[in-house]
Parts: C-alpha cells; structure tokens; sequence
C-alpha cells in the first residue's frame, strides 16, 4: 500500500472525502493542495529531499481565480509530472467521463487509474488505490464500458490535425500547405475536401462549424 500520498482538488469538501478514504486505508502520510502548481512544488520538493510521493489523486478541472497557474488543469499538471516524474502513480479523480479524454491520459501520460465523481466515487476511488497499489489498472465502470468498445467516432492523428487547422479558422487551401510543411499526406485539397465531407458523415454534422463543435465537445480535440 502507498505510504505517501498527495490529493489535488479545488473543492475543500472533494478533498476531505479523498482523506476520509485515505484514513480508512491507513494512509496517514497525506499532503492536500487546492492548485496544481503547489501540487508540482509538493512532489519536486518531495523529490529533491529524496522522500518521494508514491501517488498523485487529482481532478482534472479547477476554476480560475486571483492566483496565476502555470498548470490550469489537472491534464496540465499530468503531463509535465509525466515528463519529469514518471515513476509517479497517479488516480485522476473527475466528473470528466469522455473516452476520449480518458484515453489519452491512459496511453498518453500512463494514469494509472481514473475515477469518475459520483454517487459510487468514493467507493471506485478506494477500489483504485488498492488496485494501483497492486500494480493494476482502474477504470470506472461507466468509462471501462466505453473504453471497451470500438467506437465508431474514433479518428486518426491526420485528422485530428484537420480538424485542429479548423478550428482555428484556417481555410482549406492553408490546410493544405500545413499538411505539405509537415510532410503529412494526402495533402491535397480535393483530399482534404473528401475527408471533410466523410467526417461530416461520420459525426452527422450540418457543417463545418458543427463538426468541430462535435468533436471538440467529445473532447478528440
């Protein structure tokens, strides 16, 4: 079982629910933080003092307020905790309960577990410490079901590229010369136009501005 623990949420009262867990599984080495920035200062230290965390629990959504963050979002902190300490086990604990996003902090950046906030959370939640702890893998039940699936949504880096382009408002013509500069193919405008329309499909979009409405809102970009 872990020894030392750190849990990451905005919300005093999440927090407090994470430490009740912790207690009844005789984790009494616990630091609580409501940003993710003193979340990362709290492990670095932790690190540099050679008294390292054996795992992260933290949200993935905190709102702004008077203080500036390097690391806005729980997603944020994963991927530079990832980078620089990647022997770090981490939960994430979210309402958060796309796929898609799951996905990605899964394979990605190696979370470990992912929990999702609800009637059953805190219950799942101590599922997932015992599970990691083990060395195995959690995932909630309403987000495993997902993950087990193929979905028919699923994309490709090309065009998820694509679509990211348009989202950022760039004609189809600039597209083009993106996918040339990154020598990515095809890239030719009629290709381009062709994986637009199967897209369109695909989704059920109306237009253009729907689709990337669509997928930004299944979280694919």
């Amino acid at each position: 079982m872990f020894k030392k623990v750190i849990v990451s949420d905005d919300l005093i009262s999440i927090n407090l629910g994470m430490l009740t867990i912790l207690d009844t599984l005789k984790i009494t080495n616990v630091t609580s933080v409501q940003y993710c920035d003193d979340a990362y200062l709290r492990i670095q230290s932790a690190s540099l003092s050679e008294e390292p965390y054996d795992l992260l629990i933290t949200d993935l959504s905190f709102k702004k307020d008077h203080r500036d963050q390097k690391y806005a979002s729980g997603e944020d902190l994963i991927k530079a905790l990832h980078t620089s300490f990647p022997e770090l086990k981490i939960i994430v604990y979210s309402i958060e309960d796309r796929a898609q996003t799951v996905k990605r902090l899964i394979n990605e950046y190696g979370v470990k577990g992912y929990v999702c906030k609800g009637r059953r959370g805190l219950f799942e939640l101590n599922e997932a410490i015992n599970a990691v702890s083990n060395n195995e893998r959690y995932v909630s039940g309403i987000v495993s079901q997902a993950l087990s699936k193929k979905s028919d949504l699923e994309i490709d880096d090309y065009d998820i590229f694509l679509l990211k382009q348009l989202s950022l408002g760039l004609s189809q013509e600039q597209i083009s010369q993106q996918y040339k500069a990154k020598g990515m193919s095809p890239s030719s405008l009629s290709s381009i136009e062709k994986r637009l329309n199967k897209l369109r499909i695909q989704f059920k979009a109306k237009n253009a501005i729907h689709l990337v409405a669509i997928v930004k809102d299944l979280g694919l970009i």
